[in-house]
């Protein structure tokens, strides 16, 4: 049976569909965490630090932790290692209440999303 034109676009938009839901997916956690992570780490220095070394732990895992990094649109890559830190969670993740006393996990998000605002990987501007 012949490919139907439909059939061949559907095709040619799937990988871009991953994207465009990865960079909506980038946007949410970036109003949870990216900016206010950022607007507090103007007053902690220390927070920044740690943000910054979490953004240098994101970017190391994802170019050379994941085989054919490369090959995957940025967006894709660091949503998709995000939903994994988020998959093990009861219950959803909110903003931190106070940034100078954020855990692990508020932390490397923050990090991601300076990553991803940055362009720490080779793609810059992902959210």
């Amino acid at each position: 049976m012949a490919a139907r034109c439909y059939d061949r676009v559907m095709f040619a938009l799937g990988p871009r569909l991953f994207e465009i839901s990865a960079r909506r997916f980038l946007e949410g956690i970036q109003q949870t965490h990216g900016a206010p992570a950022r607007a507090a780490a103007t007053a902690l220095p220390g927070l920044s630090a740690e943000i910054d070394q979490h953004a240098a732990a994101v970017r190391d895992i994802l170019d050379l932790g994941v085989a054919s990094a490369d090959q995957v649109p940025a967006p894709v890559l660091l949503a998709g290692y995000i939903r994994g830190l988020l998959a093990e969670l009861t219950a959803p993740i909110t903003e931190p209440a106070d940034w100078a006393t954020a855990e692990w996990l508020h932390l490397r998000l923050a990090g991601a999303c300076l990553h991803s605002t940055y362009g720490v990987a080779a793609e810059p501007k992902i959210c």
